[in-house]
């Protein structure tokens, strides 16, 4: 299964609380931190609620 390779890169000073949440239920502390999540929806979906707050990219965990 693929994983997502998510980085925070743009502060969420003056956002809605709902995307603070989010960040924080990503497992964010500080900016520029990147955590990585198995791909699934749920997490597509947290990442769609800020995509103008992080970069992610999928990467293989490379068992083939």
């Amino acid at each position: 299964m693929n994983k997502l390779r998510i980085t925070w890169i743009k502060s969420d000073i003056g956002y809605a609380k709902n995307q603070r949440g989010t960040l924080k239920a990503l497992g964010f502390h500080r900016l520029n931190q990147v955590v990585e999540h198995q791909d699934s929806a749920s997490v597509r979906g947290m990442i769609a609620t800020v995509k103008h707050l992080v970069k992610s990219e999928e990467i293989d965990n490379g068992t083939a």
